[in-house]
């Protein structure tokens, strides 16, 4: 079983037809049919059941299509990380991120690092933080941008930004006509609540309300921050999730949650046995420290129109 090996086998399960399959391979149909059953031969399991019309991946045809597209997705990462060991840095960056501020903070770490590395590329991948993680954990990621907590005994990392929680409402609820960007929690008590689906998340949220001696209406978790924004545009609930500014909304308001205030940190981590197994992953990680120290991101080169909510030094994270 090898690679070329696994690639067909891939394709054949992704189209179920071998003559498709076969042209998207630029092959002929016998010769792929033929490299399928010797695959099932040397495995000594059917991996498809064969119909005249219809073709559909056995249990083992199922297990074998998830482990081959792990297999060929870390051969390609593995191609990657050599050709970056060459004299001249290049090679392929794999970043993991969560949504809301994360790819805007990378895209400026990005855009500063091509100007020193031209030839580097990236592979960037977007979904929730326990989402990013599991790319991490599975090696397909270098490198992944979280929301804190996170697990320090099996990885480092180190704060790349903060932002503060923040009620996203529909411009049709009341709440959304009070004068002024910010909002006590208190006047969140009682309105359906729409949360990050984190379980640690959760729980801190729920502290957060009874520090004021109530308790949250959670009527939705979910880890898409786009979904949320939906939500509460059409007035389903209010949002409460960590600020982003840089998708505007017009039919939603998004004010400041005070008294008291909270913020949450991103950070940039790393499998703790893994990392700087690669030169690029060593400069590109050197670099965004180095920008965070420096505070680039303020700076004229980097700095963009942002309506930005600021928060005293000592508000403590969520």
């Amino acid at each position: 079983m090898d690679f070329r090996n696994l690639q067909y086998f891939v394709t054949v399960a992704q189209e179920l037809n071998f003559t498709r399959a076969a042209g998207k391979l630029q092959m002929s149909q016998p010769p792929l049919s033929n490299q399928i059953k010797a695959l099932e031969e040397e495995l000594g399991v059917q991996l498809f059941v064969r119909g005249k019309r219809h073709m559909t991946l056995t249990d083992a045809g199922v297990l074998l299509l998830q482990r081959a597209v792990q297999i060929l997705e870390m051969g390609e990462k593995t191609r990657r990380d050599l050709a970056s060991m060459g004299n001249e840095l290049s090679g392929t960056i794999c970043l993991g991120m969560v949504e809301g501020r994360a790819p805007y903070l990378a895209a400026r770490w990005i855009a500063g690092f091509r100007e020193e590395y031209p030839l580097v590329r990236y592979e960037l991948w977007n979904g929730s933080s326990d989402d990013v993680l599991d790319q991490l954990h599975r090696g397909l990621a270098d490198l992944a941008v979280i929301a804190a907590p996170y697990d320090e005994e099996h990885l480092d990392g180190f704060v790349v930004g903060r932002e503060p929680w923040v009620a996203m409402i529909s411009r049709r609820h009341p709440l959304a006509d009070l004068p002024g960007t910010e909002l006590p929690l208190s006047s969140l008590v009682g309105q359906p609540l729409i949360i990050p689906r984190r379980k640690s998340r959760v729980e801190a949220i729920r502290r957060w309300f009874a520090g004021i001696g109530a308790e949250p209406d959670i009527l939705c978790e979910m880890s898409n921050y786009m979904d949320a924004v939906a939500l509460a545009e059409q007035n389903v609930g209010i949002s409460i999730f960590p600020q982003t500014t840089y998708t505007p909304n017009a039919h939603v308001v998004s004010k400041l949650i005070t008294q008291p205030a909270r913020q949450v940190e991103y950070v940039l981590v790393w499998e703790r046995n893994q990392h700087l197994k690669t030169n690029l992953v060593r400069e590109f990680t050197g670099y965004v420290r180095d920008f965070i120290e420096a505070d680039l991101i303020h700076s004229p080169r980097f700095q963009v129109a942002e309506g930005e909510f600021l928060l005293p030094e000592d508000t403590e994270n969520l």
